[in-house]
């Protein structure tokens, strides 16, 4: 090599350099706006198994309920107890057409803010009680992996009723969980909080969540998980997989909770007992099975998980195009089970 190509060969080597230096430089700053690495993948570029983010997937969304107050302007009563137990009452108007008065399903999902508390409400009494009941029908969009389900009362809590759900979009129903302060007479179940290792998927009864008192501000928590036997090991149970996903959720309220006095001829007392919550909260993961980070919005204008490791579909439940040489599975701590 001459001397003339010895120092045209430096400047080429020079130049590569500056250009990667510049590429680098580039890269950094993107990474520095929050792009980052793909958590599918380790800093070598290993597949490994990634989850979207844990979200309130009910929040914002639309909510069908079977009754709702103020379709013509009615009253409805609140009841308060006192130190000394005595129980009161005050009336108030539920109108449909002025937003003031009004309660509709969407106060259900939006921001929960306790300094400023909006309310969904039923029709009262003589329109909802048993053998009548009200449902609240939720539709994720989507298949979700859910930890909790949350529901927040501005009435009393009922007397009985049921969570259901969905994994075919609504066109049919599996119980969750039930509540009671009867579970044998409403629901034919025991009150039992553990489910068996042989029946994990079964729906439980509690009678630990159905009293009247608080009349207003009680929560009931339902945790997928909790009294399943193979909670621990979720990971490895393909039961409880299945079991803790769901597209919908429909909760059935079968009976109000009273105090006694709506057998009086008391018009005031009826209109003192409905179904009213402050929120509906849904606590979960899109169900990708761990081979996407995030879920967007796709062509078709539905929820999707944006699948890697070779994968396709809604859930990233299959393997793409011309990577079928091992079957399809969902990743795990240990393996990503990437298509190939």
């Amino acid at each position: 090599m001459s001397w003339a190509q010895s120092i045209l060969f430096v400047l080429v080597l020079g130049c590569e350099a500056a250009v990667r230096a510049s590429k680098m430089k580039y890269h950094d700053q993107y990474v520095g706006k929050g792009v980052g690495p793909d958590p599918c993948y380790n800093e070598n570029g290993t597949p490994k198994r990634c989850v979207p983010d844990f979200v309130n997937a009910a929040f914002g969304k639309r909510v069908e309920a079977s009754s709702t107050c103020g379709a013509e302007p009615e009253h409805y009563c609140k009841s308060s107890k006192d130190k000394t137990g005595e129980i009161t009452r005050h009336c108030f108007v539920c109108d449909a057409s002025n937003p003031k008065y009004s309660f509709p399903p969407e106060f259900l999902t939006d921001l929960n803010n306790p300094s400023n508390v909006t309310c969904w409400m039923s029709k009262t009494y003589s329109a909802v009680q048993y053998p009548a009941n009200v449902t609240l029908t939720l539709s994720l969009d989507k298949k979700f992996e859910l930890t909790y389900i949350s529901l927040q009362f501005c009435s009393a809590r009922p007397h009985s009723m049921a969570i259901l759900k969905s994994v075919d979009y609504g066109k049919t129903w599996t119980p969750f969980q039930y509540y009671s302060n009867d579970c044998k007479k409403m629901y034919n179940k025991p009150a039992r909080s553990q489910a068996t290792k042989a029946n994990e998927q079964e729906a439980l009864c509690s009678e630990a969540y159905s009293n009247i008192d608080p009349f207003t501000g009680a929560r009931v928590a339902y945790s997928t998980l909790e009294g399943r036997p193979s909670g621990q090991d979720f990971e490895n149970s393909p039961v409880l997989q299945d079991w803790v996903t769901a597209t919908d959720i429909k909760v059935e309220f079968h009976k109000l909770n009273t105090l006694g006095d709506e057998v009086k001829d008391d018009d005031g007392a009826k209109k003192s007992y409905y179904y009213s919550l402050s929120d509906f909260a849904v606590g979960g993961r899109c169900k990708c099975n761990g081979h996407a980070s995030s879920c967007i919005m796709g062509k078709d204008g539905r929820l999707t998980c944006d699948c890697k490791h070779n994968t396709a579909g809604y859930d990233c439940e299959k393997c793409q195009v011309f990577h079928y040489d091992r079957p399809w599975q969902r990743a795990s701590g240990r393996e990503a089970n990437e298509c190939v």
